[in-house]
Parts: C-alpha cells; structure tokens; sequence
C-alpha cells in the first residue's frame, strides 16, 4: 500500500509495511496482519475439522491445516487490500504438545491435538517409573498429550506409523515448513513440551530413553530461538498463499508465549493470565523454575523464560453452561451478554453459592469434577452465574500462588482470553488477586505476540521489552479493590477447604464411572 501526501515541498510517497502473524490453535487457524506499531489491519479466520476415531483420540488433517492457511493468508490479505511486497515477515505460533509427524519424504503421516486423551494410562506408567528422572532434565512430569508421551503410545501401540516417521514438528511448524521447505522448529515450543533440557535447551537421548523412544532423537528437527528467520517463502507457497516469494519466515512461538507478548507482558515481574479453554498462568523470570510443582517451563531467549501452571479450568467452564442453558431453546439473542447482565444483577455476599470449575477434571487430577455448593431457595440464576467466575478465579488463584510459592513473584498481571473481554471477570481477577490488572488492546495477542518476533527478527526494536513496548497497548486498566480482596480472602479459604473435603468423594467416583 502507498500512500501520498502533500508536503510545502511537493508530493512524497509513503510505502506501508506490514507484518503477518499466523495463529494455529487446535482449530481454528488464523492470519492477522498488522503494521509495525502493533495495530491490526485485517484478520481471516478459517475453522478445521477434528477427528476422533476412538474414544480420547483427537485428531486434525495436517494437509488441512496448511490448506486452511493459505486460505486464510491470501484472504487476509485480500481484505487488507495490500501488496504482497509490503509484507515485510511472518511469524508463526500454534498450540504446543499434541504430535505432528512427517514421513521421511517429507509428506504429512499424523496430527494428534493437544486435546488428545488416548495415553493417559501410559502417561501415569511413565510417571510412577521415571517422573522424577524427567522432571530434574526437563522441569516437567509427563501428561496425557505431551509430545514425547504421544510419541510413546505410538511406538507401543502404532509401531507400524512409527516406522514411517521422519520429522516430528508442532503445528506452526507445519506452516513455517509449508512456507519455507525448512524443517524446523524452536526452543519455547521444544521446551514447553518437555523435549529438552533445561534450563539449557538442549536435546539429550537420555531424556527420551525415560519415555522409551531413545531412538527418536533423529526425529527431531533444530530448534532456533523463536525470533531467528527459519526461511523464507518458496515460490510455491507465494503460489499459494499471495506472499511474495523471499520473504522472511521465523522459528515462531509456542502460542501461551506468543500470546504473553501480545498481551503487553514480557519483563520480569509481569504475569501473563490466559482466560480461555485452559486456565493459562505465566510468570516472566530469567531462571527456569526448578520446582515439581510448576507445570511447564518454556524458554524463549537467552535468559529469558514463562514458568507456567495450567489446566482445563477456565472459561471452558461458562462455555458450557452457555450452551446447556443459556442457548437452549433459543432465548437469548445475546448468551454472552444475558451472563453479564445477570452476574451484574447479583451484590456479592458472604453466603453466596461456590462452584468447582472442574467439568474437564482438574490441575490435581483428572478425578477433580466441577459441581455448586451452598445453593439456597432465594439464590436465582445470577449466582449461579456469578459462582462459576469466582470459582474460574480462584483456581487461577491457587495457580499464581503455586508460581509464587516457588519463587516467581510478580506485580502486574496482563490478561486476556475471550474472558477478558468480559464485563465483570477482569475487575473480579484484580481484587482475587490484589493486582493491577490491564487487559490490551488486542485481541489477537497470539498472532501479535508472532509479529512481535518478526519485527525482532528485522531489527525494528532492539530487544524484546522494546518491541512489546512499541506495538501493544492497554484497552483498559484495574485496580484492586482492598474491601472485595477481604471479601475473596475468606470465600477463597471456604473453597479451598470444600475441595479438600470433596478430594475422597471424587476418587470414589471417578472409581466408580470406570
């Protein structure tokens, strides 16, 4: 795009750049662009189909997700109405875990999401015989969909697709591979997914002979720093895609990274909360934590990593209570906006309703199940509602004070997720937490956090917190409340003490369902 100005000195011409983020979830696929301060021009979204063969098996077409992609790249920029030449990079982020596999000519064998229950058994077996041994190397213990588990439960149950395999990648590797021919991938991913070791960052045959796939380590491609260019884009990709051939492609980012930094979080000190499918809580810190109780550890820069506690118990939650109830039959026109008008109905009180936001199991176990307590005859439906953002918030809650109580203090917290949007949580999660909250401006901070890296990768900024600082910003800011934070307080300890309590019950019934 140009543009031309009238100046005293005649007409000059301006020539717009602009960077492409790429955003994989386990879905949805994204293409956003952006201009070099961080403002959103135009996105295309495409939805992908998930397959789920047997039961915990869930699966997506990687010839798909690339398809969709270029479908998506080449409407984005179509509805931008810019020129490929002013596509200065792309960056690319995507879900972690799960398992992508290309054969050894290079075509697409397996995608496996990182919803993916099928070892779960398997994932326990390696945990009760090496979790130790793992989580000293690695900073983290084995879990259903991690990567290497995958990779497990395939050699024992799939040998055959094993054989074939020749690259394991993530899903933005997939794209940048598409893009470039470069069969690459980076350090916050490889990291994230407990494939290295930290706080290093590097491959070891012993970490992989804990999970029994010791003769896996050919299968894994180099692993650059995020903001390092992997390639750029081949002749038939710009076929494909509308980019213009030569351009820049970099490593890409593990997307709970991507999104931490385009959310405005980066330096030390700063908490990044994640208020979507999964309860997604970040510390920024220059050391790796060495703590079992810490979920994952992602690294991505020199001196530079997200400590994280996450689970399946955030807004997963009031989704589904939306579509149960609130959809049902039709009656609103507006779900989203009828739960805010009847949280905002609703002056908090000491005897109002809890609620354990553990319909998908929990951080503690997959026994945990979600469930109301304390519901009394004058209670109507706004509690009810008002209940499950609490319960959303104090499970993030007892994940930040997980991060805390290994070390990793924070003062801000940058928020975002579809619950950031949202007209109560942002102020609730600012008084829970007794934190000043911002939520950006935003909404793509997945795909923005990508483009940050590729304006890193051209030398637009000089370093990280240089370029968060240019191209984000806060749509709003919170301030804690002290009278609701004593209020959460003391509902806070009534709920930890209920999900204490309901601990043997659960286990009775998870026993009981198998």
């Amino acid at each position: 795009m140009t543009v031309r100005t009238e100046t005293p000195h005649g007409t000059s011409t301006i020539v717009a750049s602009y960077l492409l983020g790429l955003d994989a979830g386990n879905t949805v696929i994204k293409a956003v662009l952006f201009d070099t301060s961080g403002r959103q021009v135009a996105l295309h979204a495409l939805d992908g189909a998930t397959h789920k063969p047997l039961p915990g098996m869930v699966e997506r077409s990687v010839p798909e997700l690339w398809e969709n992609a270029s479908a998506a790249i080449r409407g984005c920029l179509q509805r931008a109405g810019v020129s490929s030449a002013d596509v200065l990079a792309v960056g690319c982020a995507g879900h972690g875990n799960g398992l992508y596999l290309l054969d050894k000519s290079g075509a697409a064998l397996l995608g496996i999401q990182s919803l993916d229950s099928r070892a779960a058994a398997l994932a326990s077996e390696i945990d009760a015989a090496s979790g130790d041994a793992i989580q000293a190397i690695s900073l983290q213990r084995p879990w259903p969909a991690q990567t290497p588990v995958l990779l497990a439960w395939l050699k024992r149950h799939r040998p055959e697709i094993y054989a074939k395999a020749g690259t394991l990648l993530f899903a933005k590797d997939v794209l940048t591979s598409r893009l470039t021919g470069a069969r690459v991938s980076d350090i916050s991913d490889m990291t994230g997914a407990g494939l290295m070791c930290l706080p290093e960052a590097s491959h070891d045959s012993g970490l992989l002979s804990l999970y029994g796939v010791e003769d896996a380590l050919p299968l894994l491609p180099p692993a650059i720093e995020p903001s390092a260019i992997a390639g750029h884009v081949t002749a038939e990709a710009a076929q494909a895609t509308g980019l213009s051939a030569g351009t820049p492609v970099i490593g890409g980012y593990f997307d709970v990274v991507s999104s931490a930094l385009g959310s405005g979080a980066v330096k030390q000190g700063d908490a990044s909360i994640v208020v979507g499918s999964w309860s997604i809580n970040q510390v920024f810190a220059p050391r790796a934590a060495a703590d079992r109780r810490v979920f994952m550890v992602s690294k991505f820069g020199a001196g530079r990593f997200l400590n994280m506690e996450n689970s399946a118990t955030s807004a997963a939650n009031l989704e589904w209570y939306v579509r149960e109830f609130i959809e049902r039959g039709s009656h609103h026109a507006d779900p989203f906006g009828a739960v805010n008008a009847a949280v905002g109905s609703v002056r908090p009180a000491a005897g109002d309703p809890y609620f354990h936001p553990f319909l998908y199991g929990g951080r503690m176990g997959a026994h945990q199940r979600g469930g109301f307590y304390g519901i009394a005859g004058w209670h109507g439906e706004g509690h009810l509602l008002r209940a499950i953002f609490e319960g959303v918030m104090f499970e993030h809650r007892r994940h930040v004070e997980v991060l805390a109580e290994a070390g990793l203090g924070f003062d801000r917290v940058a928020l975002s997720g579809g619950g950031a949007r949202s007209a109560h949580w942002p102020q609730m999660f600012a008084d829970g937490l007794g934190r000043h909250v911002t939520v950006a401006e935003a909404t793509e901070t997945g795909a923005l956090g990508a483009a940050i890296g590729a304006a890193l990768a051209l030398g637009l900024h000089a370093d990280y917190e240089a370029a968060v600082a240019a191209m984000t910003q806060a749509r709003a800011r919170f301030a804690p409340d002290a009278g609701m934070r004593a209020h959460y307080d003391k509902r806070y300890e009534t709920w930890t003490r209920i999900t204490r309590a309901m601990e043997p019950v659960w286990r009775e019934m998870a026993g009981a369902a198998q």
